[in-house]
């Protein structure tokens, strides 16, 4: 049934980014994916799924299912991240300081994460369907110094802010709160969590900064290929603990693989949704 409604969405003639014009994942696109046992394609777009069998029953599954967008809207989502003549997804420019950050109107995403926790794979994943982007990264791993902006035509912004830990830049914050306090077309900020070591010291510092500048945020739980089961799942409810003592944070955390390619569909739905790029049919 599921397959059948995604070959009704994707009509005959219908062209995409394929991994043989470019160096796109064998799964980036949803026609990709399509092709999937459908137990297997459900949990590639919605992981969570896979995970749920192994919980206790005293657990909660509803702030986990919060957002569950149709076949049709993540088809619809993925046409943003989608290149065209008319729709250019480009790297637009990097800031050392907020007074250096370009001037955009439209709606803005920013994605902010511990060193090493997989922020420059999971937004490579996402702009896999326009393997021509350039993802700036530095040339030691969790070295980044700058906060990286990319457009996605007009639709929005996203940017990618320098890793905190050990590895931070010496002026992260004081390149970091202004960006928080002062970014007036930002709409969402991503938290990255390694999915393999789960919630840390310095990620609370983090959700502290976008508690305090109020602004609204997203946990996305990276690597999820990479941990055993059991660890995953103690480190999934010692997030949503966290999540739902919270009050700016989305109450469903985001489990991600950019290797596997396991949740990047739907953050991709989300952030289109969030942006206005989309309205969705249910949830």
């Amino acid at each position: 049934m599921f397959c059948r409604r995604l070959e009704k969405w994707l009509k005959p003639g219908t062209r995409f980014w394929t991994a043989t014009q470019g160096v796109a994942h064998n799964l980036a696109s949803i026609q990709q994916a399509s092709l999937l046992p459908q137990t297997k394609l459900q949990g590639l777009l919605f992981p969570f799924h896979q995970l749920e069998p192994h919980l206790s029953s005293s657990v909660d599954r509803g702030n986990f299912r919060l957002f569950q967008p149709s076949v049709e809207d993540i088809a619809k989502a993925e046409k943003l991240f989608t290149p065209s003549p008319s729709h250019n997804i480009d790297y637009h420019t990097s800031a050392v300081r907020m007074d250096h950050a370009p001037s955009l109107n439209q709606p803005e995403v920013c994605f902010i994460g511990r060193s090493n926790v997989g922020k420059s794979s999971l937004i490579r994943a996402l702009f896999s369907l326009a393997p021509k982007v350039e993802v700036r990264v530095s040339k030691t791993p969790g070295h980044t110094k700058k906060i990286n902006f990319y457009k996605v035509g007009h639709a929005f912004s996203l940017v990618d802010m320098p890793g905190y830990g050990y590895r931070a830049p010496r002026d992260f914050v004081e390149m970091v709160e202004p960006y928080l306090d002062t970014r007036t077309n930002l709409v969402r900020t991503f938290l990255l969590v390694d999915g393999t070591i789960g919630l840390q010291k310095v990620d609370m510092i983090a959700l502290e900064m976008c508690e305090e500048y109020r602004r609204p945020y997203v946990v996305v739980l990276t690597k999820i290929d990479k941990s055993r089961q059991g660890v995953l799942l103690t480190n999934l409810l010692q997030l949503q603990e966290m999540i739902s003592k919270a009050d700016g944070c989305f109450p469903q955390p985001f489990l991600i693989s950019s290797v596997n390619f396991s949740g990047i569909h739907l953050l991709r739905c989300f952030i289109a949704h969030v942006t206005g790029g989309i309205h969705l049919g249910e949830t």
